[in-house]
């Protein structure tokens, strides 16, 4: 169906045309103005928009920060992995209605969040990570989010969002794994009253198909999942570093320096014509 004929995925595609015009760096308030002007656009845009994480703390879990996304969001609440809890609270008769994931799958989902929290503090030597996952309707089958946020003091960060599907093939013998990575990247270099500042984002999609090695018992299969998903999300994150390297820092280099050349040029350029117009001078 074509957009003439449907209105709001006029809409819908006029405010993603428009995120992509704006300032990166203010894509969440810009993404909160537009989703006030036309609120019907709320729930498409906020699960296909990547936004800087939010970090919450969790007060059932000695105040452990956790990330917010929209995968982990019910109503203006978002679901802590280590309590599995809603915070704010939500009321009893909201909560019947909140997704929780299923006994089996959140005991895989509690292991994923221990396994890449250690995997956060080998490659990112600090920031805060979350895993969330839901159900599918193959009883198999199964969804999820892995986060990671690195930032310091200034407003310098990297968000790291890898939306996962696993399917089962073979009668589960094998899964196949997809997974859609956006690398969020924001550098604010503020030295000696110099200011630089580079935003953007970067998005690629992976598959793979994994055996589960025989695994038979339910630690065994949640062993094997996250041991095929950890190794693939460390290859997309080592392949999208150096894409990022090449795509901002070595690009950023060769403008720097030809606007460097072409300062330098045009100062000899000012100098040779300063020079001409004193031999000129004397030659009178």
């Amino acid at each position: 169906m074509s957009t003439e004929n449907n209105p709001q995925d006029a809409k819908y595609d006029a405010a993603l045309d428009l995120l992509r015009r704006l300032d990166p760096t203010k894509v969440a308030e810009n993404l909160n103005k537009i989703i006030k002007l036309e609120p019907s656009l709320a729930e498409d845009l906020l699960s296909s928009v990547d936004t800087p994480l939010d970090v919450k703390k969790d007060p059932h879990s000695s105040q452990r920060e956790y990330l917010c996304c929209d995968y982990n969001r019910d109503i203006d609440s978002h679901r802590s992995p280590w309590s599995n809890e809603y915070f704010p609270e939500l009321s009893k008769e909201d909560l019947e209605e909140s997704p929780f994931p299923s006994d089996n799958l959140r005991q895989l989902e509690i292991i994923m969040n221990d396994s890449f929290d250690v995997y956060r503090d080998l490659y990112y030597e600090g920031g805060i990570s979350s895993v969330y996952l839901w159900d599918l309707d193959n009883d198999e089958d199964f969804a999820g989010v892995v986060l990671f946020k690195k930032g310091n003091q200034s407003s310098s960060n990297w968000d790291s969002i890898h939306v996962l599907e696993a399917t089962s093939e073979d009668g589960g013998a094998n899964f196949t794994y997809r997974i859609t990575t956006t690398i969020i990247l924001h550098l604010d270099k503020d030295e000696q009253e110099r200011k630089m500042t580079l935003s953007g984002n970067l998005t690629r999609q992976t598959e793979k198909e994994a055996s589960l090695n025989g695994a038979s018992t339910m630690e065994q299969i949640h062993i094997a999942h996250i041991t095929n998903l950890g190794t693939l999300i460390e290859d997309i994150e080592l392949q999208m570093r150096n894409l990022l390297e090449t795509v901002y820092f070595e690009k950023t280099r060769d403008i720097f320096h030809e606007v460097k050349n072409s300062v330098v040029d045009a100062a000899t350029l000012h100098k040779d014509a300063q020079t001409e117009v004193i031999k000129g001078l004397q030659g009178l």
